[in-house]
């Protein structure tokens, strides 16, 4: 039927009021939206403009490559013991790492110092140390070099350094862009400088310190049991802890900024923060802390160390800090846990985002670090303000002058489609740049076209000799199916855009695709409700299109 219910009609007012609401915020001074009381401001959200509008903060990063081949020869250490032990190789010295000493910078890369582990063997079984190892070696693209007779030195190979480089540095930026815009609204600019340095550019940014401290944590999880045997000595650092065991500091620092205290580990990590599925800030008992989910994997590990070793201290551990330490009460074989640790909500709120973005591979540098301005100037943006005003008067006056007051109707309601994307844009925390604002100026073309098949199909009805609300009825019902049918495939590709793309490429893409949703609200929901109200306070008898 043409005329909605009550509840209809003052649902669409209620959608639009709301929407007119939250747009405004937009044009309220930030001075003002701060003398207002919290409830009140909450009330108002506002569009972040992109680096190319308002600017914003430009890092450059460059990742530590000795911990990418450290963590690799560390990874190959018990394979070249169990190989040792398989072949009953005497040694002198069990394989260690040693760490590079020495070497000059050249560019980006330090050469003449790298990782290494070293094995000395005892006299005469150097050759049988080297023919037991060749097969493992090649496998772990490692090579073999000799210091003597029965002392070697491992290293990787140069193609399996560029391979683990290039990995980690693909990685890292996944790992940051999941840090900085986890919506993927925010419009980073986030690539590979270089062999090893990353660039980020983020828009509209008000608290450099806290994007170089989010960018720069490592945010490596690791579960591990306290050694209960170690000494008061030992975990106060007056003696070395025991070869199987860590000596790591808790979380909480004191007034002088130092450790409350030092907790001696198990080296052995039970469970890792790769095996975490989500990560949130909930409260207990009025007090923030962080739920977190394993996969299936992590569950059967948590499970098992909670089973085996209740009444024990398990500690979670946090790029080699002790954030929590509690004791186990009872087996957890769900899957999930908290984190406990005195946090403050925002603590807790940007502990959840690290273990939900993941842990970086390797620790990031800060080389570089400036605020940029616009990247367009300002004669740029104003031309393209004026660019989006000339289309819309176009629209709206083609419209008026093709439908006469159907076509009063039509601009009406593509006023309130606007409304309504820079609402829903606000809401959501969205990122403006000038390829956003092209998506909305398409939009508005866009979004008359339902009303033009809608108003040309009524008139084909009108032809008919047909009453007056029928024709218009069999106008809508009859029109639908193609406006669908037109809008979706055109949503499927933003969907595509938005899934595919980055940066300015997502905007475009949400820009378009809310557009989309909120063209086909205020283009068959508002301009019917208009021409209904028309009919009723109207005594023409003919279409006034």
């Amino acid at each position: 039927m043409l005329f909605y219910s009550l509840w209809k009609r003052t649902a669409i007012c209620a959608i639009l009021l709301l929407g007119l609401l939250v747009a405004c915020g937009n044009f309220i001074p930030d001075k003002k939206l701060d003398a207002m009381p919290k409830a009140v401001a909450a009330l108002f959200h506002k569009v972040v403009l992109g680096l190319d509008l308002e600017g914003g903060i430009h890092i450059l990063l460059q990742i530590e490559q000795q911990e990418i081949w450290k963590e690799r020869l560390e990874d190959s250490i018990l394979g070249l013991r169990a190989v040792i032990r398989e072949n009953k190789i005497k040694l002198l010295k069990p394989p260690r790492i040693t760490r590079p000493t020495g070497g000059e910078q050249i560019g980006e890369q330090r050469v003449g110092a790298e990782e290494a582990i070293v094995i000395t063997a005892k006299a005469g079984e150097g050759q049988k140390l080297r023919e037991a190892l060749a097969p493992f070696l090649q496998s772990f693209d490692l090579k073999l070099q000799k210091n003597s007779d029965d002392a070697f030195r491992i290293t990787l190979t140069d193609s399996a350094r560029e391979e683990l480089l290039a990995s980690a540095l693909q990685h890292t930026i996944e790992i940051l862009r999941r840090r900085i815009d986890e919506s993927g609204t925010r419009e980073p600019l986030i690539q590979r400088q270089g062999a090893a340095r990353i660039l980020v550019e983020i828009p509209g940014v008000k608290d450099p310190e806290q994007v170089k401290k989010l960018l720069g944590k490592t945010a490596k999880l690791t579960f591990h049991l306290l050694n209960e045997r170690a000494t008061e000595r030992a975990r106060g650092g007056g003696v070395a802890v025991p070869p199987d065991s860590i000596r790591l500091p808790s979380y909480q620092l004191d007034d002088g900024g130092k450790p409350t205290a030092y907790y001696v580990l198990h080296r052995r990590t039970y469970v890792s923060g790769e095996h975490l599925l989500d990560a949130q800030t909930v409260f207990e008992d009025n007090r923030p802390v962080v739920s977190f989910r394993f996969d299936a994997t992590g569950a059967r590990r948590f499970g098992k160390v909670t089973k085996e070793h209740v009444g024990r201290i398990l500690a979670v551990v946090l790029d080699n800090t002790v954030i929590s330490a509690p004791r186990i009460q009872s087996a957890i074989l769900g899957g999930n846990g908290i984190i406990t640790g005195g946090f403050s909500v925002d603590e807790a709120n940007e502990l959840a985002l690290l273990l939900r973005a993941g842990a970086l591979p390797a620790p990031l540098e800060v080389l570089e670090e400036r605020t940029v301005g616009p990247g367009l100037g300002r004669d740029s943006v104003e031309a393209g303000k004026r660019a989006a005003i000339i289309a819309l008067l176009l629209v709206l006056g083609f419209m008026i002058l093709k439908y006469r007051l159907f076509g009063v109707f039509a601009a009406t309601a593509l006023l309130a489609n606007l409304v309504l994307i820079l609402a829903s844009l606000s809401i959501i925390g969205a990122t403006l740049t000038l390829p956003g604002i092209a998506g909305i100026v398409l939009t508005t073309g866009m979004a008359v076209d339902a009303n033009v098949l809608i108003f040309e199909r009524i008139r084909e009805e009108s032809k008919m000799q047909g009453a007056l609300i029928s024709n218009i009825e069999a106008g809508y019902n009859r029109a639908i199916a193609t406006i669908l049918d037109s809008n979706i495939t055109t949503l499927i590709a933003a969907v595509i855009l938005f899934a595919f793309g980055s940066g300015p490429i997502r905007g475009f893409a949400v820009t378009l695709s809310l557009g989309i949703v909120t063209s086909m609200f205020t283009a068959i929901t508002l301009t019917r409700l208009l021409i209904g109200w028309w009919i009723q306070v109207s005594t023409a008898r003919r279409l006034p299109i």
